[in-house]
């Protein structure tokens, strides 16, 4: 038997291979320090200068407005923390959602544990934050507004524009966790007019242990890392040279043909979609029908334990449940819990992923699994 069909591009992807070229040298033979001044620190650092340059064209930013971090997480961390700290004396709230990844909603706990106030604010069944609420919830202390781009659980993807509209008006900074929709969707800094944007390298074909965060000129995050002075002085630590170099060419391909990849993770993801809808009649759609990621689909199977059905399909097919089920309860994930999803449909919740890698044949195979092994389930059960 080979691979399973994989279908959890959210969770992570593959290195391009591409990326993997373009990291060749400086994981074999161009080992030196970017921040040395003799010879060997030379390519390093003019290949530090010209990812950066590929990550601020994908982003429509300038090259300096790029802080390389360790990824996703470290990025959210040094935004969050970085405004909550340099603004504590205009005052001490933050406005988040309830369907942040933990690498947000955790920073914004602790912070409140340090005194600040933090407002979770509800979405809607469709996993969408309402810009009445978050109005609501301005306060003249408010210093950050931060809201995902698009959800990893479900694919929604939220009005940054105008949240960000609100925060300008307010005179508020904003951040938004862009890890899922950066080379997906247009992550254009310029129109969805965010102050600070973070990026995960590895879900966009780059290695683990990379990301980027975008920092408007005008604004001035407190220090996150301290130590020697790298990235300009506001991110210390000696350069990953080889992811870094992998992130900016997955953003130089990203940018190559947005259009051609949206396409076509949309299509696999439709293709997947309607294929189990023909199969099966009990599953239901969670996120929203049109304000989605193209390549998320995020499906519950009535009555039965998202567990068991990855029992069933693990060998064959990779993909993760919205649920953790348990001898003596379900845990179901905090972003269906905020949608309000009903418990039956909840706790047997799979979301499937699609990638620019994924081919027709991988999708026929998945609902053919997945549609065997939930037939199977339901009449075992009666």
């Amino acid at each position: 038997m080979g691979k399973p069909v994989y279908l959890d591009y959210n969770g992570t992807t593959p290195n391009d291979p591409e990326v993997i070229e373009a990291m060749r040298p400086f994981l074999e033979n161009e080992f030196g320090n970017p921040s040395s001044s003799h010879w060997y620190g030379i390519k390093p650092k003019k290949a530090v200068e010209n990812a950066r340059k590929q990550v601020a064209s994908l982003l429509s930013c300038s090259p300096d407005e790029i802080v390389f971090t360790s990824g996703g997480t470290e990025s959210n961390n040094y935004a969050i923390k970085g405004i909550a700290w340099a603004c504590r004396s205009k005052g001490n709230h933050i406005i988040t959602s309830r369907i942040e990844h933990p690498a947000v909603q955790e920073v914004c706990l602790f912070l409140e544990g340090l005194g600040f106030e933090i407002t979770f604010l509800p979405v809607d069944e469709y996993g969408l934050v309402s810009l009445c609420d978050l109005e609501n919830a301005i306060r003249p202390e408010t210093v950050l507004i931060t809201i995902m781009h698009a959800n990893n659980e479900v694919g929604t993807v939220q009005p940054i524009e105008e949240i960000s509209n609100l925060a300008r008006k307010h005179g508020i900074v904003m951040h938004t966790d862009a890890a899922q929709s950066v080379g997906k969707i247009s992550a254009d800094v310029n129109n969805l007019g965010v102050d600070l944007l973070s990026i995960a390298g590895h879900k966009i074909y780059a290695p683990k242990g990379t990301g980027a965060l975008f920092v408007r000129n005008s604004i001035k995050p407190e220090k996150f890392m301290h130590g020697a002075g790298q990235e300009n002085g506001r991110r210390a630590g000696t350069e990953n040279v080889p992811g870094i170099v992998g992130l900016g060419k997955a953003c130089e391909i990203a940018g190559r043909d947005p259009a051609d990849n949206m396409t076509h993770m949309k299509r696999m993801r439709d293709l997947l979609y309607s294929g189990l809808k023909n199969e099966l009649e009990a599953i239901t759609l969670n996120g929203h029908m049109e304000k989605r990621l193209p390549n998320t689909i995020s499906l519950s199977f009535q009555g039965l334990e998202a567990n068991r059905i990855l029992e069933e399909i693990g060998l064959e097919v990779a993909v993760s449940a919205g649920a953790a089920c348990h001898s003596d309860k379900v845990e179901i994930s905090h972003v269906l819990k905020a949608m309000n999803i009903p418990l039956n449909r909840a706790k047997g919740t799979l979301r499937f992923s699609t990638g620019k890698m994924t081919t027709e044949a991988e999708i026929n195979t998945a609902v053919k699994v997945t549609s065997e092994a939930v037939k199977k389930m339901i009449k075992s059960k009666g």
